[in-house]
């Protein structure tokens, strides 16, 4: 099977989810038999260059954009695709449509949905490779939730609600238009069957390819710190984590708690956050982040926006680091609240809770052995593969 697959930036390096799951699925599925040519984004620090081969993958990069954000207001296309929407991209996209016999084109997130157009314009008559879009989140539900929850500047709160209403008309059509729909979590699978038609859909969660501990107790001697890890750079994951902080400075401070930030982010927003609150050790980017994890009594997930599966809560589970959530925070996992993790419908209870729990040494040792325990044979990437390409070989 041949797959022209579009995909936002070169997966490597892997820092955030978008990208580990992207290039994980694209290795994923070569291994299951396809043949791939991935155009995207040059990425400045990635080990690849245009034209490498990599087994049944071979990729075709184009210098990455510089077009300013604000240029997206005068198009008909979101933000998240008319950054991708570039004349070097799209040339691209056309030479490859035209040079060769494709059994399917995957459109790999939104950032691909610019697309779509083409590829109707190049196959309006006769055969064509079947139309997949993989999909990172339900970005109507993502965005919507995200313009409302906004609570900022009142001119950039109606841009994210226009720019929500482009999301919804653009992910609508790809809904309807593909033959195949990925989804990451049973949660969107829901919510895209009821544009479906009855069409293949097919849920593929991310795998975990990470380090996995093999046994860690925590004890008085570990550090009273709590862990925040990911990507900061998209303003939904900046608002998250500082309404945490918001809800949890003061108290942490006053019980000795430290919370420490780890992750690549906007220095601008970093230094906010180092200036306003106490208790919190902003890192920042790190090589890895072991030795955090090996530190900390509890891993928090503040996700009150952002939707979609959490790749850093598998991270946390095989790491056997404890975690304290908000509601719906671990979509597409088997974690069960009370049992191997904690849960909190707000900040302010979510906060509340990890002080409670953070002295509580058999109860953090009995929620990462159980959360170890329930996540443990449930993520092998060459699964998702090997469906993906299974859910088109019938087509």
């Amino acid at each position: 099977m041949r797959c022209l697959w579009l995909t936002w930036i070169d997966p490597k390096p892997e820092h955030d989810g978008q990208r580990i799951y992207s290039g994980r699925l694209i290795e994923a599925a070569a291994k299951a038999g396809a043949q791939i040519r991935v155009l995207c984004f040059s990425s400045g620090n990635s080990p690849r260059s245009d034209g490498e081969v990599e087994g049944r993958v071979r990729w075709r990069m184009v210098p990455y954009p510089s077009r300013p954000a604000w240029t997206s207001v005068l198009s008909s296309l979101p933000h998240i695709a008319h950054r991708s929407a570039t004349a070097p991209m799209r040339e691209a996209f056309d030479d490859l449509l035209r040079g060769a016999s494709w059994d399917a084109v995957v459109l790999d997130g939104l950032y691909a949905g610019w697309a779509l157009r083409p590829y109707q314009r190049c196959f309006s008559n006769g055969r064509r490779p079947r139309l997949v879009y993989v999909s990172h989140n339900h970005e109507e539900t993502l965005r919507r939730s995200l313009a409302n929850n906004f609570d900022g500047n009142g001119t950039k709160r109606r841009m994210l609600q226009f720019d929500a209403r482009k999301v919804r008309a653009l992910e609508r059509k790809l809904v309807d238009r593909a033959d195949v729909v990925t989804a990451i979590t049973a949660q969107d699978a829901a919510l895209f069957d009821q544009r479906r038609g009855g069409k293949p859909l097919v849920v593929l969660p991310p795998g975990y390819g990470g380090r996995r501990v093999r046994e860690r107790r925590i004890t008085t001697e570990t550090p009273r710190s709590v862990v925040v890890a990911g990507s900061f750079e998209w303003i939904a994951k900046q608002m998250n984590l500082e309404e945490f902080l918001e809800s949890a400075d003061d108290r942490f401070a006053e019980a000795g708690v430290r919370l420490r930030v780890i992750g690549h982010g906007d220095e601008t927003f970093f230094a906010r956050l180092r200036r306003r609150f106490r208790a919190v050790d902003v890192v920042g980017r790190v090589e890895t982040v072991t030795p955090y994890l090996n530190e900390a009594r509890l891993a928090v997930v503040p996700e009150r926006t952002g939707g979609g599966f959490k790749l850093k809560v598998l991270e946390y589970v095989f790491n056997r680091t404890p975690i304290a959530a908000l509601d719906s925070s671990v979509a597409g996992t088997p974690l069960t609240p009370g049992v191997s993790m904690l849960m909190f419908p707000t900040q302010q209870d979510l906060a509340t809770g990890i002080l409670q729990a953070v002295d509580d040494i058999p109860l953090l040792n009995r929620l990462q052995e159980r959360a170890f325990s329930a996540c443990a044979n449930r993520f092998d990437w060459s699964d998702r593969g090997a469906r993906l390409i299974g859910a088109l070989a019938p087509l």
